[in-house]
């Protein structure tokens, strides 16, 4: 598992059809401070996450493993979405309302 942000959607209305139903973000690999430390990723949505959230992603095999995803075609998901990140006894992300 990794930490994102999500900062974008894809639309896609031609696609492999075992890939119909399923949403797909952008995210950025970040740490825990939400400082971006990697190049952009589409990610197949399995929880209902939006731009701007910090989310847990998962990558290569493990990416099949979601119920959304089991089977598909797809080499990251995003499995979570973060409502509190506390690091060493300091918080460092709370989603907001």
């Amino acid at each position: 598992m990794q930490i994102a942000r999500v900062t974008g959607t894809v639309v896609a209305t031609r696609k492999e059809p075992t890939l119909d139903g399923l949403k797909f973000l952008v995210v950025r690999p970040c740490d825990a401070s939400g400082t971006v430390t990697g190049a952009p990723l589409v990610a197949a949505d399995a929880v209902g996450a939006g731009v701007g959230e910090l989310v847990l992603i998962a990558a290569g095999s493990s990416a099949r493993q979601t119920e959304a995803t089991r089977d598909r075609p797809v080499d990251t998901v995003v499995m979570a979405i973060i409502d509190l990140l506390d690091q060493d006894g300091s918080l460092s992300y709370r989603k907001d309302g």
